[in-house]
């Protein structure tokens, strides 16, 4: 190791494979924290330290410490959890955290709230739920998404299970997790016992994330991602083999234009009995050649734009063995979530709800999602499933059971109706308890939807699908770049307002109006929503629309996000 390395590299290096001092820390009660390291190290167990901003002012007026408590993210492939994990995790959160579970943007859950006193039973009764946090954080492999109805179809299945191996493949191999959280025993003797045989000490430069979606659906944003399977179809619905894209992702920091968002590129093809290898090639190519010294141009996308995809292919077909085929052809028309009822191929149903930014909770009055989720997975002999538009299906429902679901639905209010430019809006946790956030998004983009639906309405365009997203910091949890209409904090009731992103995801936005608080937003759209009304053309969607109407231009990837927002003006 030497200086010019990112002071995370040397927190990896000397963490004995993830320990650091996390047991230690644990038995401190003098504070509700942990050492700054440590903080860091505790990402890949699954969880981030957090405070509670709202209550930052008045504990240091009264010199208190800082209202700390954990976000755990659980680790769940493809979005997939039994009634029996559900018990469990209802339990976690309304015992040890703040009485919600959120359905993240990457088909899990987290549970907010849990005091550091509280972590370890919490992860006692994750563990006995059959359920791990383990890589669902840090510098590592992190959640690997897919449709989330492998009941749907065979090729739907196919993804699933590719989900599944390439997940297991990846899964990091340090005994630490139950050493520190479940009191396992420790293995006698060097730190060399542990091997990670494809991560090593020090893991990956930064996080890692892979998808896998089937045509036409790219429900998992599969352009976001640092790598992706795109599933390609014979005549009869069979999986033939897989488009691999690589080098996407969402993140950038305000004013450093040498970080950007990019829409990954398609690598080339695989057949099924080689993706698994391939994918671990990606990653072993990634932890070698990818930036240690600056963490903000340590992702994937960064060493594709450095090295040239030619090269990386190369060298991901000599470590995997595999000679990658040009890739097939191959349609998205949507990333949307289809509502309410579907058959399956078996006879099964499965039902979509529509979740408000994925936050479950117990509204007195309105949607009681824990109480009703409690119900149904008593009544419920199938399983559930996230999706990565943080909405919830009760999937693989058996025809004499429909009825049941549907009542236990309609007493807790959960089959509401939304607009269509609610059902496609999706915003990240931010304010109060992510420590990145520099405007609210959570909390404010429901109200901000409410207007947006009125001046929407006034033109016409009330049934319109329109991609709507609002993060709270440029990093992108919420995949905003990739939103017809993109909403990124900039401060305190601040926005970047972004527009011009393809409808299916394979087009970044542009940057239409900077620094704008929420008048000017409704101000600048809704001049827009009045030309789309007027002069859009049949079938064109919003996204092509201000593009050709001279609004922003077209983005192409990576640094030429930065570039030219285009001409045409509201005000």
């Amino acid at each position: 190791m030497t200086d010019e390395l990112s002071r995370n590299e040397h927190i990896k290096n000397a963490s004995a494979y993830l320990r650091g001092t996390l047991a230690e820390g644990l038995t401190e009660e003098i504070t509700g924290a942990i050492v700054e390291d440590d903080q860091q190290l505790v990402k890949f167990h699954g969880m981030y330290l957090q405070d509670d901003r709202d209550l930052r002012s008045e504990r240091r007026k009264k010199k208190m410490e800082q209202a700390y408590s954990f976000m755990i993210r659980v680790r769940i492939t493809g979005g997939v959890f039994t009634a029996q994990q559900y018990f469990h995790l209802e339990r976690i959160a309304r015992v040890y955290g703040n009485g919600t579970l959120r359905i993240t943007t990457r088909q899990t859950f987290q549970l907010h709230g849990i005091i550091k006193s509280n972590l370890k039973a919490a992860m006692r009764e994750i563990d006995n739920a059959l359920l791990t946090t383990i890589a669902a954080c840090g510098d590592v492999n992190r959640n690997v998404m897919s449709n989330p109805n492998p009941y749907q179809s065979r090729a739907h299945r196919a993804a699933y299970d590719l989900a599944n191996a390439i997940t297991d493949r990846l899964l990091p191999q340090t005994t630490a997790y139950r050493e520190i959280w479940l009191d396992g025993e420790k293995i006698v003797g060097s730190d060399e016992e542990v091997v990670e045989p494809i991560y090593g000490k020090t893991y990956l430069p930064r996080k890692f994330k892979i998808v896998v979606a089937v045509p036409p659906s790219n429900d998992v944003d599969i352009f976001a991602h640092d790598l992706g399977y795109i599933a390609i179809l014979d005549k009869a619905g069979a999986v033939q083999g897989w488009n691999v894209t690589v080098g996407g992702g969402m993140g950038m920091t305000h004013g450093e234009t040498d970080t950007y968002p990019r829409t990954a590129d398609v690598m080339g093809f695989c057949r099924t009995e080689d993706a698994v290898a391939v994918s671990e090639a990606v990653v072993t190519v990634q932890r070698d050649w990818g930036d240690r010294t600056n963490r903000k141009h340590a992702r994937l996308k960064y060493t594709i734009e450095d090295r040239g995809l030619d090269a990386f292919r190369a060298e991901v077909e000599r470590r995997s063995g595999v000679t990658l085929d040009k890739p097939k052809p191959f349609t998205f028309t949507t990333t949307g979530d289809r509502f309410g009822w579907t058959e399956g191929e078996d006879g099964r149903s499965h039902l979509t709800l529509f979740v408000e930014n994925g936050r479950l909770r117990d509204v007195k009055g309105g949607a009681q999602w824990l109480i009703a989720l409690n119900r149904l997975a008593q009544a419920h002999d199938g399983d559930f499933r996230l999706t990565a538009n943080q909405n919830l299906i009760i999937a693989n429902v058996a025809p004499e059971r429909r009825s049941k679901i549907e009542e236990i639905v309609a007493d807790h209010h959960l089959d509401g109706s939304a607009s269509a430019l609610r059902r496609n809006a999706m915003a990240c946790v931010s304010l109060p308890t992510c420590g990145l956030a520099l405007a609210e998004s959570e909390r404010y983009l429901p109200d901000l939807i409410t207007v947006l639906e009125d001046r929407a309405a006034a033109h016409g365009l009330a049934e319109d699908d329109i991609v709507v997203r609002m993060t709270g910091c440029p990093n992108g949890c919420a995949r905003p770049y990739l939103a017809e209409i993109g909403l990124v904090g900039k401060g305190p009731g601040r926005y970047n307002l972004y527009l011009g992103a393809a409808f299916d995801g394979s087009r970044l936005s542009k940057l239409y109006a900077e620094d704008i608080e929420h008048e000017e937003i409704v101000a600048q759209l809704d001049p827009i929503f009045a030309a789309y009304a007027h002069e859009a053309v049949a079938g064109e969607h919003f996204g092509d629309f201000v593009i050709r109407a001279g609004f922003v231009a077209q983005s192409t990837n990576g640094a030429d996000f930065h570039a030219n927002t285009g001409a045409r003006r509201t005000s």
